[in-house]
């Protein structure tokens, strides 16, 4: 049931043990996502327990990637794994394959891209956002997009605007069955969301390392523009790390450009690599026209794993903060510094007793590396930095008066500490059909000292009902000024049963 891809004699070098060894420990650090991978090599054959992926040969020939799989998208993966070995390998100074006729070359990518197309446009659903309407208008109205499968139970990824102010969201799978999906969690600041159905089996994507996208790869985005659903168009990767001041303050941007075309109904889709894992969430286009032009962006899917994962469990996004405020690095510093390169990202600012403040980092030191990844520019900082709880301990590689030093910083949360911060949701919360969350530092800064703040609200729920929407900051009820949760959670036990008035704010950022 397992069919190799590569003709078995044509195009192939003689492979020995050591050499389907090296293969095999060159997919793993590429990522393949498998627990173990087997080869054989002169007849003799390594185990393959719980191996999803297997480097084989025959008659000592290397003759393709194995899956160990009846699932499709296992199977793409395995066979899209032998081009890469294809195209980028080489062990002993020498090509492990012979060339290739350039025929046969675009054989194998167009294969790679219409295998990738199947597997994915299964795991693409739309999304159907009904919106209240406001009292001027008789019937509800609707905003469209994209979300992208993330589980066979049915957790789905997509935008945070997709749903925005949504009093109900519909989801339409690829075979065309409906479900009403429930809000798990949304962030403001990444742009995402996280959507669940209730489905088995489901077919989905998992996710990629965003941070192994070269430039000029190909990926497809997949989704349904101008309500054609399952529409797939083709490109590569143009730039990574872009900022586009998209997002409002607060917000990470370093997007995966893209001249694969996103059109309106395409945010929140997936961004595919040709192994048919999802390497980023379609969001946004820059254009005159509404349209597209050329310039598509998409959420790397590093970022977005995080997020997701900690919408799921906690309701809210776990921000790792450093203590920092950072600048890019131009030309004119890099000259006063005597930086080797126009590259990294300046401390501008240190915050005491922060993090970064307590391993050693100070102002004008110029961080170059985290956690063993090379840092160009500010949006590519902030997306790593994005990809950590509070708690979590860095590996920051910095730069101060011509010296390279390495510090530890443990990252913290905006109150300061290495908690987890979760959204309450219980007793009287539950009642209400309302989530919050304690003010963080920057806000009790900028906004007020006092209050809480909206993470979600139920559909249907009685605040639904007032139009509040997330966002939203709690500062007084009947008048009595509130101080956080504890007192919120007390005085909306006092008047259980009663009516209430919330009076508060929505935020403005500049």
């Amino acid at each position: 049931g397992h069919t190799n891809t590569i003709p078995p004699h044509e195009y192939c070098d003689q492979l020995s043990a050591g050499r389907a060894k090296g293969i095999a420990d060159y997919l793993i650090k590429r990522g393949i996502d498998a627990k173990r991978v087997g080869y054989k090599g002169y007849g003799k054959r390594e185990p393959l327990t719980d191996s999803r992926f297997a480097i084989c040969d025959h008659h000592d020939l290397l003759i393709g990637v194995f899956t160990f799989s009846e699932d499709f998208h296992s199977q793409f993966q395995a066979c899209n794994c032998i081009g890469m070995v294809w195209s980028h390998l080489k062990i002993g100074q020498r090509n492990i394959f012979r060339s290739i006729p350039e025929n046969k070359w675009s054989e194998l990518r167009s294969n790679f891209i219409s295998l990738s197309a199947e597997a994915s446009r299964k795991a693409v659903v739309f999304i159907k956002s009904i919106i209240r309407p406001d009292e001027l208008l008789v019937q509800n109205y609707s905003n469209t997009g994209s979300g992208v499968l993330i589980s066979s139970d049915g957790y789905i990824v997509t935008n945070q605007h997709v749903i925005h102010s949504a009093s109900k969201v519909e989801v339409t799978l690829n075979d065309n069955r409906t479900y009403i999906a429930k809000l798990i969690g949304a962030d403001k600041n990444t742009d995402l969301a996280l959507l669940k159905i209730e489905v088995e089996n489901a077919d989905f994507l998992s996710f990629g390392n965003s941070d192994s996208l070269r430039i000029g790869e190909w990926v497809l985005a997949v989704g349904n523009p101008f309500r054609l659903q399952s529409s797939v168009t083709a490109g590569i990767v143009s730039a990574k790390a872009r900022s586009i001041n998209l997002l409002e303050n607060q917000g990470i941007e370093s997007f995966i450009q893209t001249d694969a075309a996103f059109n309106p109904g395409s945010s929140g889709g997936a961004l595919v690599s040709t192994a048919g894992l999802l390497v980023g969430v379609s969001t946004a286009i820059m254009s005159e026209s509404g349209r597209y032009e050329g310039f598509s962006f998409a959420i790397p899917a590093n970022l977005a794993r995080k997020v997701v994962a900690d919408l799921k469990e906690f309701g809210t996004v776990q921000r790792g903060w450093l203590g920092v405020d950072i600048e890019n690095i131009d030309n004119k510093m890099a000259e006063e510094m005597d930086l080797s390169e126009v590259s990294g990202v300046l401390i501008s600012h240190v915050t005491k007793d922060g993090g970064a403040y307590e391993a050693g980092i100070r102002s004008n030191d110029v961080i170059i590396s985290v956690n063993n990844i090379k840092i160009h520019n500010t949006s590519e900082f902030m997306e790593i930095l994005g990809q950590y709880r509070p708690g979590e301990k860095l590996q920051i590689i910095y730069i101060r008066s011509k010296d390279k030093k390495t510090a530890f910083p443990i990252l913290r949360n905006q109150l300061n500490t290495t908690d987890l911060i979760g959204i309450a949701a219980d007793g009287a919360f539950h009642e209400l059909g309302i989530e919050v969350r304690e003010l963080d530092s920057y806000e009790k800064a900028i906004y007020t000292p006092g209050g809480v703040k909206v993470i979600s609200i139920t559909n249907g729920s009685i605040i639904a009902n007032t139009k509040m929407e997330p966002d939203y900051i709690i500062t007084k009820i009947n008048n009595v000024k509130i101080s956080g949760m504890a007192q919120f959670r007390k005085i909306l036990e006092d008047f259980k049963g009663k009516s209430v008035i919330l009076e508060g704010f929505y935020p403005k950022f500049p």
